[in-house]
């Protein structure tokens, strides 16, 4: 690594959520969908694949915009946004780009088809290729297609895809029957299809031709819509299906009907028998250490996202919610260890990612990197925006700070490793507040740096710390008002200049 890397690993201006991780020749792509920062609905801005080298994870850049939706045959003011895409690479050595169109808020998204579009490289100009479609030339549309996941297997060409109703909803077939006419707007399907066994609700699978729009084998469910029973209770797949292959073990990675977490689920066949097996990441923390739902340490929302080995190390590509809403996502990732008996433990989310170690207690720092930020009453908002107001990442022209820091806000970074005992730490602020930001490292608490100025102002104050190394780095204002965060100094004392 030519320099630090934190998260959200891109530019900071950059809100690629939904990301599926690939490498291609000596880079990693992150194909993703692209938010609008401070946007009011998913997906805004039209396909930017971004890349880094192997070798230097600290230096991602883009060419621009890769794909446009207009350039879809069934683009229409009501459905004018690309949702999450993949990418494989076909037989023919050229890339495939597979995604769908949706409206506002999701509308027309689930009402297919699935679209192609096809490039020489990985991050060149795509070119609208069709739509996916049966062996008559027909719009494939069996089940619910939406948000597909494809892989390349030895030369068979494998899609994944499918939906299921949010935070665990699984209607009883007389409530089900209903409810079909809202459904029959939602799915653009048939009352009849909603309520025929097998539901349209699960995660599917089929098998295209060589002219990668062509379906070669029917579709099959690989999750069920009912989990009551199964391996997957309380773990239900809702969306965002990713699929890989380690060794002879496909992977199948999705979120959860909880709708904040990638879990993932593992068969020797691609096509049946996949068993839920855990949850990799969640965007609040829920489940780590058995952490509940209530103590989630961000605004939780949407997960989406894969697995990727970068020269010989795992790592999950998910995101984070920024704006007080569930419309405005970056990407991030971590770590991650496959075990000999090929199961992944969750993993904590924090600010390194992808650096390797812990970020160096050494100059200047955006604030936005905190993994966590909370009032420890933290809001699910999927498909929303908070209507209270809370502690958050926000933006204000061409800065990004973390907006409305009160008494009940605590900050989180993790990692730092300090490079001596003695030193400063400054903050850069905007304020209306009086009081003090308590600095804690682990327990300790370090530095109390008074508050008393308002407007955008700098304060500072010494700190003092026992031990040096690996240590989770919170900020915990304590006094009345609020302020806003724009970034943190470390500095070193007068004496040892």
């Amino acid at each position: 690594m030519k320099k630090q890397v934190f998260n959200p690993f891109l530019p900071l201006d950059k809100y690629i959520p939904d990301g599926e991780p690939h490498i291609f020749g000596d880079r990693i792509y992150l194909f993703g969908s692209h938010d609008k920062e401070g946007g009011d609905t998913f997906c805004e801005l039209d396909y930017e694949f971004i890349s880094a080298p192997i070798d230097d994870l600290s230096n991602w850049s883009s060419k621009g915009i890769n794909y446009s939706a207009k350039q879809d045959a069934l683009y229409s003011k009501e459905r004018p946004y690309l949702y999450a895409p993949d990418v494989v690479r076909g037989n023919d050595r050229r890339y495939y780009l597979y995604y769908s169109l949706s409206g506002y808020q999701g509308k027309g998204g689930y009402h297919g088809p699935i679209s192609v579009a096809v490039c020489d490289t990985p991050d060149g100009k795509y070119e609208y290729l069709g739509y996916v479609k049966n062996q008559d030339g027909t719009m494939f549309n069996k089940f619910v297609c939406f948000d597909p996941a494809v892989m390349n297997d030895n030369g068979t060409i494998r899609l994944y895809y499918g939906t299921a109703m949010p935070r665990g909803m699984c209607l009883p077939k007389p409530l089900k029957a209903v409810a079909a006419s809202i459904f029959e707007k939602i799915y653009g399907k048939s009352k009849e299809k909603i309520l025929s066994e097998p539901s349209v609700w699960g995660a599917n699978m089929i098998t295209l031709c060589d002219d990668m729009l062509t379906v070669k084998t029917d579709a099959v469910r690989i999750i069920p819509e009912k989990t009551k029973g199964t391996s997957f209770e309380g773990h239900g797949f809702f969306e965002g299906s990713s699929i890989r292959k380690i060794k002879d073990t496909y992977y199948f990675i999705y979120s959860s009907q909880k709708n904040h977490e990638l879990c993932y689920a593992t068969s020797k066949y691609p096509n049946r028998d996949f068993t839920y097996c855990g949850t990799i990441v969640s965007n609040g923390d829920v489940g780590y250490n058995g952490r509940k739902e209530k103590d989630r340490l961000n605004a939780t929302g949407t997960a989406h996202g894969s697995i990727e080995n970068i020269n010989g190390q795992w790592y999950v590509f998910y995101h984070r919610l920024t704006h007080g809403s569930d419309y405005s996502r970056q990407a991030c990732a971590e770590p991650i260890q496959i075990e000999p008996d090929g199961s992944i433990h969750q993993v904590e989310i924090s600010s390194c990612g992808l650096n390797g170690e812990p970020l160096k207690a050494e100059g200047k720092y955006p604030s936005v990197i905190a993994c966590n930020i909370t009032n420890g009453k933290m809001p699910h908002l999927s498909n929303q925006k908070s209507k209270k107001s809370i502690p958050m990442v926000t933006h204000k022209g061409n800065e990004r700070f973390i907006s409305n820091i009160d008494s009940k806000t605590t900050i989180t970074y993790k990692w730092f490793d300090f490079i001596k005992a003695d030193g400063e730490i400054g903050f850069d602020i905007d304020s209306s507040a009086q009081g003090e930001m308590i600095v804690i490292a682990d327990d300790e608490v370090i530095a109390r740096v008074p508050i008393n100025n308002f407007g955008r102002t700098t304060v500072s104050a010494k700190y003092h710390i026992q031990d040096l190394r690996r240590k989770s780095l919170s900020f915990r204002f304590s006094g009345k008002g609020r302020l806003d965060l724009y970034s943190f100094t470390f500095n070193k004392t007068t004496q040892e200049e």
